[in-house]
């Protein structure tokens, strides 16, 4: 049996994967652990095989340059460090797409990292940090997802749910987006944990979506009719390249040859993503 912490005590990911790993109890054994006040002592990472380290801050309005670096940096690597020294054999550490500093176009394995944000420079030099701690008994599984979402998410995902929500008629724009639905991320992660995944990995969904899909989606999960407007398309189109909004919610943003197929694990389809995200009974 596995024994895995997970820090970040009831956010989004650690909780879903607990709930996936507890369909497992034979195979592993989860505790969570909340470090708002900071990372625990080495004591307490003593007798796991694996840390899962989720704790973090995205797009905090009104966060400082330092306050990111301190909860997604500083406190990323001393979790690493005390994990470390207890004799933990594996941390799984999230970045974030968000390294590439791009709200639109195609990020390859030749695609250099240029973070423009405060969040997204906090991840990738945590990043940095971590894989300097690699040794051969320590494995550092560094994961760069794209927009994670699921029933109850945050985020873009949401935004466009509401959108599609409000709107009678929709834009018809033909872009692609990377996604990662939580149940696929899950899955991911356990195989991440039984294999001991070592380096860097760019879980996603085998399908990129267009975000009239999920408006589509959206309409029939709540047994609305959705008019799309190739006209409100064009207009999009159009204010697309000056307004970032427009850009997250219609822009193309996909992982494209990352020359990592045989680590994706996608046991769900977008058609169930989809519906296990909206459905209300799901």
């Amino acid at each position: 049996m596995k024994r895995i912490l997970i820090t970040g005590e009831g956010s989004y990911v650690g909780e879903a994967l607990r709930a996936h790993l507890a369909a497992f109890p034979e195979a592993y054994a989860v505790d969570t652990v909340d470090v708002r006040g900071g990372a625990p002592a080495t004591e307490s990472f003593v007798g796991y095989d694996a840390v899962v380290h989720v704790a973090g801050i995205v797009h905090q309005k009104g966060a400082s340059e330092e306050l990111y670096d301190r909860v997604n940096r500083a406190l990323a690597v001393t979790v690493g460090e005390r994990a470390r020294e207890a004799g933990v054999s594996q941390l799984i550490f999230f970045s974030t797409m968000n390294v590439y500093g791009r709200d639109h176009g195609r990020i390859t394995k030749d695609t250099a990292p240029a973070p423009r944000t405060p969040y997204g420079r906090s991840k990738l030099a945590a990043e940095e940090a971590l894989g300097a701690l690699r040794t051969d008994r320590f494995a550092v599984c560094i994961l760069r997802p794209p927009m994670i979402y699921g029933k109850g998410c945050r985020g873009n995902f949401q935004s466009v749910v509401r959108l599609a929500q409000r709107l009678p008629v929709f834009p018809r724009v033909k872009n692609r987006r990377s996604l990662l639905f939580i149940g696929n991320l899950t899955a991911f992660l356990r195989h991440a944990l039984d294999e001991r995944l070592d380096g860097l990995f760019f879980p996603r969904d085998g399908e990129a979506l267009c975000t009239a899909d999920i408006a589509r989606a959206v309409a029939t999960a709540r047994g609305k009719r959705m008019y799309f407007s190739v006209l409100l398309g064009g207009a999009v189109l159009v204010a697309r390249p000056f307004l970032s909004v427009l850009r997250k919610a219609f822009g193309t943003l996909l992982y494209e040859d990352m020359g990592d197929g045989t680590h994706l694990v996608t046991p769900y389809s977008t058609e169930e993503a989809l519906t296990l995200s909206l459905t209300d009974n799901a």
